[in-house]
């Protein structure tokens, strides 16, 4: 799901750090510097990088614009090859039976078993193309606020890496402990109530052994 969508699912980050000088010129470095390749290695189960908003599948941020109005929006890809296991089951079954009948044996050992495995994997993979996963991100610079249109763990975790090595600034993900936390609004004495909030422990509707109206 994208910034276009018609649902949306959305994780809120504040930037620690600001770029001061050369705004512009720095955010432009780092999104081509950690673009997305357009070669796919046929050995990588995950490739990922940053893409124009308005052109996911071309990473060409000199022809694509990544600023609209006061915002830089821009999009993360993360592309991912799979091979089904029935299907890898499948070939090492067909590898076996062809090398036992080209040498006339009744059975091979664990470690001839693990070497076809590896080896079936890896031409799989290199034959499987892999599936693109693309997500939008927004970004309000003076405000020092993200929006990443996604909350999966995984793809939330590698925006996060990839964002810090891109732009040398850290992405914090807002909770509503986070927001207290560096919020104005409230005092410390308030501030230390909430953080040191404890879940609390209560079982609704539980029979207590002995304990029955007789």
């Amino acid at each position: 799901m994208g910034l276009l969508s018609s649902s949306v699912s959305i994780a809120r980050y504040r930037v620690d750090g600001k770029i001061e000088e050369n705004v512009m010129e720095t955010i432009h470095a780092g999104l081509k510097q950690n673009a997305i390749t357009t070669i796919e290695d046929e050995y990588a189960e995950v490739t990922m990088g940053w893409t124009p908003f308005e052109s996911n599948f071309n990473p060409d941020f000199e022809k694509f614009t990544f600023t609209f109005g006061d915002f830089f929006l821009f999009s993360f890809r993360i592309d991912k090859k799979s091979v089904p296991s029935k299907i890898i089951q499948k070939h090492v079954s067909i590898e076996i039976e062809k090398k036992l009948k080209e040498e006339g044996r009744q059975f091979i050992s664990k470690n001839e078993k693990k070497e076809i495995r590896e080896s079936v994997t890896d031409r799989l993979m290199s034959q499987m193309p892999s599936t693109p996963n693309i997500y939008d991100v927004l970004w309000n610079h003076e405000a020092q606020r993200v929006l990443f249109f996604s909350t999966q763990k995984a793809a939330n975790e590698e925006l996060e890496t990839l964002f810090s090595k891109s732009f040398k600034l850290r992405l914090i993900r807002l909770f509503p402990f986070t927001i207290i936390e560096s919020s104005d609004s409230f005092s410390d004495e308030e501030r230390d109530m909430v953080l040191n909030l404890a879940p609390a422990n209560v079982n609704r509707g539980k029979v207590v052994a002995g304990d029955s109206n007789e």
